[in-house]
């Protein structure tokens, strides 16, 4: 069974995004240890590819440094394999279709299933293609997240109405990156989303403040850090636990206050 539903269990979820494979394939291992011992509910797992249309420069330059060192996909389930030996925390693989397509359907969500990773979110899998992998996922225990964005208003009924694990909601127009401000009326979204389905509600993009965590809280299941995280990883590169370690404990705390 997918562990998704352990990140909701004790109040607001904090999920943190890492890139595979940057700035080390050992790297990797050891910082999402890091983030699940500070108090991360969930981590994503950034697969590395030559065209991560969905971010911004900073998750875009550790796609070129994973990839730069030819983190390959196989690399990534060995990560995840390191990972499952010494915690069950959820793990969720963020991915282009475009990797999961050429290593082959069957044996990618097979493998997710005997490696112990719980979902994926694929940010150029438009709703009407959901099906190619669903099924497939789901005989694998793989949830296959949705995706909500500000513009998909009259979409959210069809959307939310068959996802699995949780909802991923953008909190902004454009690519991923750290924002001052976030200006979309998030609420009235959570609300109609909660309207077609009871699936926890977690908000991404641009979020990268104690404060910005702690409002989006109040209103959502769970807050979505990617690019803050790997602006630390990026500046300390090898180094990164201890920064790791306090930036993701003052972000959990922020989502419980």
């Amino acid at each position: 069974m997918s562990r998704i539903p352990n990140a909701f269990k004790n109040g607001t979820a904090f999920i943190g995004f890492l890139t595979a494979g940057d700035p080390t394939i050992e790297k990797t291992v050891e910082y999402i240890l890091t983030m699940d011992e500070a108090g991360c509910d969930l981590v994503e797992i950034g697969i590395p590819f030559s065209d991560p249309m969905a971010e911004g420069v900073v998750i875009q330059d550790a796609n070129v440094r994973a990839l730069k060192h030819n983190t390959t996909t196989d690399d990534v389930f060995e990560i995840v394999k390191k990972v499952r030996q010494k915690t069950d925390v959820p793990l969720v693989f963020l991915t282009y279709i475009n990797p999961v397509f050429f290593y082959g359907y069957e044996e990618f969500f097979k493998k997710c299933g005997e490696y112990g990773v719980d979902g994926i979110i694929s940010p150029d899998l438009p709703y009407e293609e959901k099906g190619e992998i669903a099924d497939i996922a789901a005989k694998n225990d793989v949830d296959v997240i949705s995706l909500i964005a500000p513009t998909s208003k009259e979409r959210i009924q069809k959307i939310a109405g068959d996802a699995t694990g949780f909802i991923y909601l953008v909190s902004s127009l454009g690519v991923t990156g750290m924002r001052s401000e976030i200006k979309t009326d998030l609420k009235a979204i959570i609300s109609d989303i909660r309207d077609v389905c009871d699936l926890p509600v977690a908000v991404g993009f641009g979020i990268n403040t104690p404060k910005q965590a702690s409002d989006i809280s109040k209103i959502a299941d769970g807050v979505i850090v990617g690019s803050a995280i790997v602006k630390i990883i990026e500046k300390h590169g090898a180094n990164a636990s201890d920064e790791l370690k306090k930036y993701v404990a003052d972000m959990k705390n922020a989502c419980i206050e």
